[in-house]
């Protein structure tokens, strides 16, 4: 479900992108607004008491889950990534653990990745600027990306979920931070 709806909206994000917010300073505003909310909820997730029983995933009713899949996605389009970094944190925020997110997760960013991708390179012919992909950086990053991941996976099962959480939430909001004093600057 998360593709049916991140793979359209990525597409629609690519778009949005070069038509719409082409500088650097609108890039990172948008980012900023985005990552700063997103980290400041996931860092503020409650802890469940000690010796409680953790609190139940709230249900995510299906329209919305796709709706919500389709507006991460054109997020993620306009980043130019593929949105499991913004999917991600809303899913273990409404209670789902780490360890059930993260396949989901990377399974869409892998294809909407390969989507914006292929997006963005059809929009290179037809725009006259500089929209293509900078393929030594993307593969810099999808090679740290699937270490990362990999590394992740294996720490994960041994870190608390609250702890996953509140290190997710802080990174995210210094991320977005970082990307508001710029937009700013």
């Amino acid at each position: 479900m998360l593709i049916a709806g991140t793979l359209p909206g990525v597409v629609a994000g690519s778009v949005i992108r070069v038509e719409l917010l082409p500088g650097a300073q609108a890039f990172d505003l948008v980012v900023a607004a985005v990552l700063v909310p997103l980290g400041a909820w996931l860092a503020m997730t409650r802890p469940p008491r000690p010796g409680a029983e953790p609190r139940p995933a709230r249900a995510v009713p299906l329209p919305v889950l796709i709706l919500l899949a389709v507006l991460v996605g054109c997020v993620g389009g306009i980043y130019g990534i593929g949105g499991g970094s913004i999917l991600a944190p809303i899913l273990i925020g409404t209670g789902r653990p780490p360890r059930e997110v993260a396949p989901a997760a990377l399974t869409s960013t892998f294809v909407t990745s390969v989507a914006g991708v292929v997006t963005f390179l059809i929009l290179s012919v037809y725009y006259h600027g500089s929209v293509a992909p900078d393929w030594p950086t993307g593969i810099a990053l999808g090679a740290g990306g699937l270490a990362g991941a990999y590394t992740g996976a294996r720490l994960q099962q041994r870190l608390p979920d609250i702890l996953i959480r509140r290190v997710m939430g802080v990174l995210v909001v210094a991320i977005g931070v970082r990307y508001l004093w710029s937009g700013l600057g």
